[in-house]
């Protein structure tokens, strides 16, 4: 259950409207590392987790908080959108520049949201739930959560570059202090979990069954060796079972590919053979009529 505090987690005043960096915002609200994407992400990862104890209550903890971040962007779209649309219609004839501003606006911010905000990124997609990841293995979770805060603070940078209002800068300066927390958080859950379960997902499953013989090989299918000197390609493995080796021309490991011939209700483009037997006259075998 979750209940409702009337004011914000912190100030959410711009100081005056701007209907163009509305749209902007609209990012860090609705995008697919927005703030409804962590929240939903760790609610669902709270409400599913299985290890009862300070991971659930952890994971619930910052999603709670998620809702908040959610409240306060909405709050500040709003209020950047306040009074914008009428009074710069009405002002477009007199100031060409103006009419560029307008122009920049989402439009659906004043036709479908009378002035707010809504559930979107910055050019208009609707969010969606595929944005999303719980799979109920915290590590793998974890790794995600802490990929989800990196690419949501890198935005949230971006943003406050692109405005000089004192108000939208102060309450991104906020988000950017959390998102700083939340990426130490996941890290040190990560670290947590790697002591004590390994570092490869899943940890449950028996190496033996895979192809131990390429588990630690970094192949190098590009041009250059540059990539040679990376941590990834010498040195023992970060799971502790292996040294990594460094392969320079891997040579191709599987079969030449060799298909049959298609039903001919599939209506395919027959091999090559084929072709040129009917261009013979040849009778063809998988079309005997």
């Amino acid at each position: 259950m979750f209940y409702h505090v009337k004011e914000l987690q912190y100030d959410a005043k711009p100081s005056q409207p701007d209907p163009v960096y509305a749209k902007k915002l609209q990012e860090i609200l609705g995008g697919q590392y927005g703030e409804m994407s962590v929240m939903m992400q760790y609610l669902f990862q709270g409400w599913n987790c299985r290890a009862e104890g300070k991971y659930r209550d952890m994971i619930l903890d910052i999603a709670t908080e998620e809702i908040a971040h959610v409240e306060m962007i909405a709050t500040m779209i709003a209020q950047l959108l306040d009074g914008a649309p009428a009074h710069d219609q009405e002002q477009v004839a007199k100031d060409p520049a103006v009419e560029a501003v307008l122009g920049g606006m989402n439009p659906q911010h004043a036709i479908v949201n009378g002035l707010g905000a809504q559930p979107n990124d910055s050019v208009g997609f609707p969010w969606t739930a595929r944005y999303t990841i719980a799979s109920g293995n915290l590590l793998a979770d974890f790794r995600a959560n802490l990929n989800a805060e990196s690419q949501g603070r890198l935005q949230v940078v971006r943003l406050y570059e692109m405005t000089t209002d004192p108000g939208v800068r102060d309450m991104l300066s906020f988000l950017i202090a959390r998102d700083t927390m939340h990426q130490n958080q996941w890290m040190a859950a990560i670290e947590e979990l790697e002591q004590s379960q390994g570092a490869v997902v899943p940890s449950t499953f028996n190496q033996e069954y895979e192809k131990q013989e390429v588990s630690y090989s970094f192949m190098n299918y590009s041009e250059g060796e540059e990539s040679s000197t990376g941590r990834w390609a010498n040195g023992p493995s970060f799971d502790g079972q292996a040294n990594f080796e460094y392969i320079q021309n891997p040579k191709a490991m599987g079969q030449k590919p060799n298909l049959q011939p298609g039903p001919t209700y599939i209506h395919g483009t027959p091999p090559l053979e084929m072709r040129i037997q009917r261009g013979a006259g040849k009778m063809d075998p998988n079309n005997q009529q």
